[in-house]
């Protein structure tokens, strides 16, 4: 069961990391300082206070840029890489307890947050087109919102973060074909 758990906790939080990689490190370090949840090392860097103030810091500037119509693209190309990487890493912190090896979960947790990434990426001009970017920060936040939920679910409940991570690729899904298929006609 304990395989299991971790398995679905490391989905979750490497998901979760697609769709913002700060806010998922910020809980996962903020659980570890507090101590509950326990880092492997390296991992456990995570709590450390500088790297908390680093990451939030750098999340507090991407929060307020990602609702920015313009500045909102260039930070989803540029966290093409930090979020895969953010998904790598947080992954590989959760998997330890699974016994996968380290370059397998590092490579899962990049495919998974760099997925996440990627449709976000190709959603995102679609809904700037569609509300002239007046529906960026909305969106912005219901990212945001999904992946602070999602991180918490990842560590207290992980099926319902998968379960949760699945819901959000659907409703993507759902809204890139419905305006695609405007598109078509």
């Amino acid at each position: 069961m304990e395989l299991l758990t971790g398995l679905l906790s490391s989905l979750g939080l490497s998901g979760a990391a697609g769709l913002n990689a700060y806010i998922p490190l910020l809980v996962v370090g903020l659980l570890s300082r507090f101590g509950v949840l326990e880092l492997s090392q390296p991992f456990d860097l995570l709590g450390n206070v500088w790297v908390l103030v680093g990451v939030g810091v750098i999340g507090l500037l991407d929060f307020v840029g990602d609702k920015i119509p313009g500045v909102d693209h260039l930070l989803h190309l540029f966290g093409g890489v930090v979020n895969a990487v953010a998904g790598a890493i947080l992954f590989a912190s959760q998997a330890g307890v699974a016994d996968v090896p380290p370059a397998l979960s590092l490579a899962l947790g990049l495919i998974v947050a760099g997925g996440v990434q990627a449709t976000r990426t190709v959603i995102r001009p679609v809904a700037t087109a569609t509300t002239g970017g007046l529906g960026n920060p909305v969106i912005s936040t219901a990212e945001d919102g999904a992946s602070l939920t999602i991180s918490v679910l990842a560590i207290f409940a992980p099926i319902l973060a998968v379960l949760g991570l699945a819901g959000v690729l659907v409703v993507a899904y759902r809204l890139w074909a419905r305006v695609r298929g405007r598109r078509l006609l």
